[in-house]
């Protein structure tokens, strides 16, 4: 039996009910420039994100390997190559249309490729029951599909079960609960536990599908641009939640799609930059989100600078 054969050590993660024992209805399927980058980026931010860097050698969480995707004939992926170490914290950006979250479907177990192989946590897709695999992945989605006017605490426990409404008859356990409560309180929500779903702002939302996310304590975090319809002031709160989980779970690696480098955490380590579903560039971050690279991407000049951690991007100006 290979790698890809084997079971999930026969169990799924702790605190978590399998997927395959919930009720289907509920389950969540859910021309460039050539100047030089502009970076000036805080020693401390930088060397955190090297170390990370440095520290991370163990077996792949992800990899995708001359990937394909054709759906009536059109091909929305073309030999993609993607991998993703424990630890590591990946950007995937391009302009709409160039693949992203088709990738990121790629890398849920929620698609399977037309052409090459996709291997999640040791696992082939095509000969692992995605259903036990899903169990541990983290899926953050702004467009969760909730209709009831659930709390905050009801949202965030169907993590355990991996259901966007809760199971009939099931009820969480105290460790469940536990793990709930300190989830919530790590994300700064803890105070809004009892508010209901229709009255949350977006990033109430948000911050409350990344604990529930959590909860199975997974091995993969895919967010599926997170920061959609955040105002300033609450992506930066988004923001710092997830960079508060790269120090909280150190082996936790993550995936992040976005149209915006203004939307990257400070612990972003590497990046892929996607152009008509062909990867235009992977690697380090830094190596990557380049001025002439994301012109490239975005066939247009594009100024790509870094400060303290953060990235940002305008089109320079003519003057005079």
């Amino acid at each position: 039996m290979t790698t890809a054969d084997a079971p999930l050590n026969g169990h799924v993660p702790a605190g978590s009910t399998p997927v395959g024992n919930t009720p289907a209805a509920d389950v969540l399927t859910s021309g460039a420039l050539t100047s030089d980058v502009l970076t000036s980026a805080a020693p401390a931010s930088r060397s955190a994100v090297d170390a990370v860097i440095g520290s991370r050698s163990g077996p792949p969480v992800l990899r995708c390997a001359g990937v394909a995707l054709v759906r009536e004939g059109r091909e929305l992926l073309a030999d993609v190559d993607l991998t993703v170490r424990p630890g590591e914290h990946w950007a995937l950006l391009g302009a709409n249309g160039a693949g992203k979250s088709t990738l990121l479907g790629l890398c849920g177990a929620v698609r399977h490729p037309t052409r090459g192989s996709v291997d999640v946590l040791g696992h082939r897709l095509g000969r692992v029951d995605v259903r036990t695999l899903r169990g541990w992945i983290g899926h953050v989605d702004p467009r969760h599909p909730l209709r009831s006017p659930l709390t905050v605490e009801e949202v965030v426990l169907t993590g355990a079960t991996g259901s966007i409404e809760p199971v009939p008859r099931w009820q969480p356990t105290e460790a469940q609960r536990r793990r709930v409560a300190e989830l919530l309180g790590l994300l700064g929500i803890a105070a809004i536990r009892h508010a209901r779903w229709p009255t949350l702002s977006q990033g109430e939302r948000g911050r409350a599908l990344i604990a529930r996310a959590l909860v199975p304590r997974p091995r993969l975090l895919l967010l599926d641009e997170p920061a959609t319809g955040l105002d300033v002031a609450a992506r930066e709160r988004l923001l710092t939640s997830v960079e508060t989980l790269a120090g909280e779970f150190g082996e936790l690696a993550s995936v992040l799609v976005t149209h915006h480098l203004e939307d990257l955490p400070v612990t972003t380590t590497h990046a892929m930059l996607l152009r008509g579903g062909r990867a235009l560039a992977t690697g380090r971050a830094d190596d990557v989100l380049t001025t002439e690279l994301v012109s490239t991407c975005f066939d247009h000049p594009i100024a790509v600078r870094r400060q303290d951690g953060r990235w940002s991007a305008r089109a320079p100006r003519r003057t005079g």
